[in-house]
Order: C-alpha cells, then sequence, then structure tokens
C-alpha cells in the first residue's frame, strides 16, 4: 500500500464510498490477454456509459438505469445482473432516442472509446462539398471505437449500428476525443506516433495528421474549447497543438517517463498530465508551468527510479465537473481523489489492476474500468469551493492566462494556492 508525507495525518484522509460496480461476464478466454477494460465514457447529455468489457466487445448502458441501481445516497450496491434489468428497445414504439442497452462486437480488442453529439450549426470544415452520406441531426449521439489493429468505428449509440470505418492508422488507437463544440472533430491518438485528425461531418473524411512525437501517442484530450489540443506520449512527450492552424503550440517539460493520460479542468485554465514517473502535474497551459506536483511515492523518486519501473506507474487522471477536485488511479492498488489547493489526497479507494478512470457527466461519480473488464464506481468527494476558486474559474472560462496576467489580481491566488502566495499578494486580495 502506498505511504503519504511525514508531515501528512492518514485519518485525515477518509475513504471514498464505493456505490457499485458493473461485472463483466465470464468467458472461456479470461485468462488470456484481451480482457482488459482499457476505456470507460460517459455521454455528454450523461444518457449513457460505456465500457469496453474485452474481447472486442463494448457495452453500452443507459446512465439513469445504472444511478437507478446504484445507491448513491446508501449503502453500497453490487449490481451484477444490471443487464438483465435494462429496458429492451421497442422498435414500433417510435421512440428512437429512448436510451436502451446495446452489446457491440467491434472486431478487435478495444483500447479507446469516445461519445460525439452534433450541433447543426456547426458546418464542416471540408469546403465544395455537395453532398454527404451521412447528416447528422441534433438528436445524434456517436460512439467512436479504436481498435488494436488500427481502425476506428464510429457507432449510432441508439441503434447500435456501424456508420463509419475509418483505417489510417497503422497502429493501435489508444485514444479518442471529440471537439467539445459539437462538430464532431475526432482526433485520434496511435501507437504509429501520430494523431490524425477527422471530421465526421464530412462522412469521417481524414483532415490532417499530426506528427511530432516520435514514439507511442499515449492519450489526448481537447480544451473546453475546442481550440487547443494536448497529447501525451512515450519519452516524456506532451505537447499543445494550435487546432486552429493544426500547428504544435509547445512542448511541456518536467515528467521523467511516459506520459500517458491527460486532461483540461472544465473552465480550460489548468491541465493535467499523468505518467509512469509516479507523478501528476498541473499545469497552466499557456505559459508552460507546472503549478501542483501530486506524488504518488514518498520520499519521491530520483529522475533514474522514476524513469523506470518503480510499482507506482499513474495510469489515469480526470478532473470533476467542479475543476476542483482530480481523481488518479495507480499501480499501487488505489484510486486518489485530490483538491487542486491540497498536497495530498483528500479521499482514497483501493482498486486492484486499475487501467482507467474518468468522472460522469455531472461529475457525481468516479468511474474505473480494471484488468478483468469490469467497472466500479465511488461517489465524488462533496466538498464545498471556496469563493477564491468560483471566481477563478468564472473568471478564466472566459479570459487566457495573458490576459488574466493584465488584471490587478496575483495570478496564484487565481489558482487557490493561498500557501505560495506572498503576503504582499496576499494582501492584494
Amino acid at each position: 500500500m502506498a505511504s503519504f508525507p511525514p508531515r501528512v495525518n492518514e485519518k485525515l484522509i477518509a475513504r471514498s464510498r464505493t456505490v457499485g460496480e458493473l461485472l463483466a461476464p465470464t468467458s472461456p478466454f479470461d485468462k488470456k490477454c484481451g480482457r482488459e477494460n482499457w476505456t470507460v465514457a460517459f455521454a455528454p447529455d450523461g444518457s449513457y456509459f460505456a465500457w469496453s468489457q474485452g474481447h472486442r466487445i463494448v457495452k453500452l448502458v443507459p446512465w439513469s438505469q445504472c444511478l437507478n441501481n446504484f445507491l448513491l445516497h446508501g449503502t453500497k450496491n453490487v449490481a451484477n445482473s444490471i443487464s438483465t434489468r435494462l429496458p429492451r428497445q421497442n422498435s414500433d414504439s417510435g421512440q428512437k432516442n429512448k436510451p436502451c442497452e446495446h452489446i457491440i462486437d467491434c472486431g478487435d480488442i478495444v483500447w479507446s472509446l469516445a461519445f460525439g453529439s452534433s450541433v447543426p450549426e456547426k458546418q464542416s470544415r471540408c469546403v465544395n462539398i455537395e453532398w454527404h452520406r451521412f447528416k447528422f441531426g441534433q438528436d445524434q449521439l456517436l460512439l467512436a471505437t479504436g481498435l488494436n489493429n488500427g481502425r476506428i468505428k464510429i457507432w449510432d449509440v441508439y441503434t447500435g449500428k456501424l456508420l463509419l470505418n475509418l483505417m489510417d492508422h497503422t497502429e493501435v488507437v489508444r485514444d479518442l476525443t471529440f471537439a467539445p463544440d459539437g462538430s464532431l472533430i475526432l482526433v485520434s491518438a496511435s501507437r504509429d506516433k501520430t494523431l490524425r485528425v477527422w471530421d465526421l461531418k464530412d462522412d469521417g473524411n481524414m483532415m490532417k495528421v499530426l506528427r511530432g512525437h516520435q514514439n507511442w501517442v499515449y492519450g489526448c484530450a481537447f480544451s473546453p474549447d475546442s481550440s487547443i489540443l494536448c497529447s501525451v506520449g512515450a519519452s516524456k512527450a506532451v505537447f499543445l497543438w494550435d487546432m486552429d492552424k493544426y500547428s504544435m503550440i509547445r512542448k511541456l517539460e518536467g515528467h521523467h517517463n511516459d506520459v500517458v493520460a491527460c486532461e483540461f479542468s472544465p473552465d480550460g485554465a489548468l491541465l493535467a498530465t499523468a505518467s509512469y514517473d509516479t507523478r501528476v502535474y498541473v499545469w497552466d497551459p499557456y505559459i508552460g508551468v507546472i503549478l501542483m506536483d501530486f506524488g504518488h511515492l514518498f520520499p519521491p523518486p530520483t529522475p533514474i527510479f522514476a524513469g523506470g519501473a518503480n510499482d507506482r506507474w499513474v495510469r489515469s487522471v480526470s478532473f470533476s465537473h467542479d475543476g476542483l477536485h482530480i481523481a488518479s488511479l495507480a499501480d499501487d492498488k488505489m484510486v486518489r481523489f485530490w483538491r487542486i489547493d491540497e498536497e495530498y489526497p483528500v479521499q482514497v479507494a483501493p482498486l486492484n489492476n486499475g487501467l482507467c478512470c474518468t468522472f460522469s457527466t455531472d461529475g457525481s461519480v468516479l468511474a474505473a474500468g480494471t484488468q478483468d473488464g469490469s467497472v466500479y464506481f465511488w461517489a465524488t468527494p462533496r466538498q464545498v469551493s471556496s469563493l477564491q476558486h468560483l471566481c477563478r474559474m468564472a473568471i478564466r472560462r472566459v479570459m487566457p492566462t495573458s490576459q488574466v496576467k493584465n488584471l490587478p489580481i496575483p495570478s496564484k491566488c487565481l489558482f487557490g494556492q493561498k500557501d505560495k502566495v506572498s503576503l504582499d499578494e496576499e494582501a492584494r486580495c
């Protein structure tokens, strides 16, 4: 079990409350490679939850049904047979968009999932197009699956039907992310050392290849306004891309091992990255500065030890809906919940063989996938945000760092690191 810094009173670190689990069915291939649940995802509107059960299978379940089975305000509830209680879609009912369960066979091992929804006023970036095979409406909800063979398959969530089969990658598609603006721009990260940009409103046309990584690309994430893309990969790589010009903005340097996950805060002001070096860094991506350092091994490992096998690899990181908490998942069999203004976890939970984690759309629940194809859920810490945090969120949603720096407000105050603010700056707060 992981240790904490000597100055930390472990009695103050609460145990997160388990609210439920979804167990993958047993199969004759359970002891073989391929059952891993590398990815879980929530639909943007909160209607669906999807996870890879391993062995080519993705399961889509209505999230409301999960919540009904998970006693969020009571004791632990284990949903072993949730699929038997979910409603089936009635094709004659006329309720096309009524959430119902789907089991999808993707034809190969699934490494990545992403939901995408369309906004009609966001037109395709491709010009001189007079005809499209697909016309995605406002009520369209898509699921993208990245596969072991380099293909990306796009599915209609409401019907479970395959719509598109994208085939330009030559290696594993390790991560997928849709632009949050409803344009149905999809970015894929692959072990073939590239990121590829796809326009699903143009029938899945591959618009651009982003090159710069010298090794595997593990993950990618859009900023909330869709203007910036972060990509992370092997050899300590953290890159930021301008998604209007499709050009690299800068490299962020500080990690000592492969960087495997990244996510922007809901206001776009912060970027969290998780690495095999036992660290989660929180950056100001606009100036490339590390603001917080969340350690998963104490004392902190030397760069040589951090750069190798250290039994504390951080596998995943996720920002909560309120921007106040970050969840991390590491190989030390623990899930941690951090406040962005504290240097130690506020809650922890045990988890064996965890691989991925993400918060629900409303931020109330954290879902984590494991090597056996199952998913486990915990309630998010319920803590009141400070006025300072709320003000920072409000300002940073509309102003980048360059404009904030011109305000008569200490930048550290905007981030919330009160203990690192000088006395003069604190007086100005």
